[in-house]
């Protein structure tokens, strides 16, 4: 199934912190329960009323579905998967499986050294532990003292700020609650449209995201049913048919754009912090509790939860739907914040899960 969703919805269906807003409870024995149709009341169940009191003529939904909904490459489809810069389907084989596989064991291999974290020294001498002392009114950003910026939250969408922020010349560090990037969380699905957004911020992540990615707009997308539903008057459909079906390279192709492309979330996240800015630039084991905006001009201080105090011009709050920054950023109350599952940790709440 491939659905033509947008990369902020991707995004937000992809974060581990939707699924489980709170740590999980230890499992226990229950008796086993029968379900039952929930009770609902309104406009809806009353159409459902109505359609199930009018009279039923069985011999309205005889026949077989439409055949064109049988075919699986209509010709249209063909006519554009035939163009000569559409990408071509990779046969599956051994070398192949065993290329992806590769890939995604070194970004484990990566994430479990800590490779481009800052760790050690480099975290004792870090731009961002010395006060910035601005005067009122702010300062004037030059080459040489660029806007600084600290980010909240080391899953996708903090990442990717930060390669954009490093791409306009921007300095930037990265607090990640996890204590490292799990190999864990599926593919993910990029469109045409968001893979023309990461060429503009970062051509070699672009490339490097094409390159290690699967082509899905090589064939035909859509949705299917699994069942024989409907009737002469509004259409049949035998198990199996097609309900709707939609091509995603050919509009790519009309607009220039690249092909969508499906890459493992672990993947993603070891192309980001290998090309996407200086290496250190990401601080695991390091969550924002709180912040002070200093005022006209002068700059952020971020908290950490060790105590560790972090100074910039600026601070991004990407820390997930639980966010701790927009949290404290509009003074709400503890029901709004608190710890949740890391998005670079692919969902665990701690170590041990």
């Amino acid at each position: 199934l491939s659905l033509p969703l947008s990369p902020m919805l991707l995004l937000l269906l992809s974060s581990p912190s939707l699924l489980l807003p709170s740590p999980p409870t230890p499992r226990a024995r229950v008796p086993s329960m029968r379900g039952e149709q929930a009770f609902s009341f309104g406009p809806a169940a009353l159409l459902r009323d109505v359609k199930a009191a009018l009279p039923q003529f069985p011999w309205l939904a005889e026949g077989e579905g439409n055949p064109n909904n049988k075919i699986d490459v209509p010709p249209h489809v063909s006519a554009v998967l035939s163009q000569p810069h559409a990408p071509k389907r990779e046969a599956e084989s051994v070398v192949r499986t065993e290329r992806i596989r590769s890939r995604f064991l070194e970004a484990t291999h990566d994430a479990a050294q800590l490779k481009r974290m800052l760790v050690g020294e480099e975290d004792e001498t870090a731009w961002w532990r010395t006060p910035q002392h601005t005067p009122e009114g702010g300062r004037e950003v030059t080459a040489e003292r660029p806007l600084t910026v600290l980010v909240a939250g080391g899953g996708l969408a903090g990442l990717v700020t930060a390669a954009a922020c490093h791409a306009k010349g921007m300095k930037v560090a990265i607090f990640e609650q996890a204590s490292s990037y799990a190999p864990y969380g599926g593919p993910i699905q990029i469109q045409s449209n968001a893979l023309r957004a990461i060429e503009r911020i970062s051509p070699k992540v672009y490339e490097e995201l094409v390159a290690a990615g699967t082509v899905t707009a090589d064939r035909v997308s859509g949705l299917k049913i699994g069942y024989r539903k409907g009737n002469k008057l509004a259409g049949l459909y035998d198990a199996g048919d097609w309900l709707v079906r939609f091509d995603t390279i050919g509009p790519a192709l009309e607009a220039g754009l690249p092909a969508t492309v499906v890459v493992d979330r672990p993947v993603i996240q070891q192309i980001l912090v290998k090309h996407g800015f200086p290496e250190g630039t990401v601080r695991i084991k390091s969550r924002i509790e709180s912040f002070e905006d200093l005022g006209n001009g002068r700059g952020v201080v971020a908290t950490l939860s060790d105590g560790t105090k972090a100074y910039a011009d600026v601070l991004v709050g990407a820390d997930g739907v639980w966010s701790q920054v927009r949290k404290v950023m509009h003074g709400l109350g503890e029901g709004a914040g608190g710890f949740a599952a890391s998005g670079a940790a692919g969902g665990a709440l701690d170590d041990a899960e």
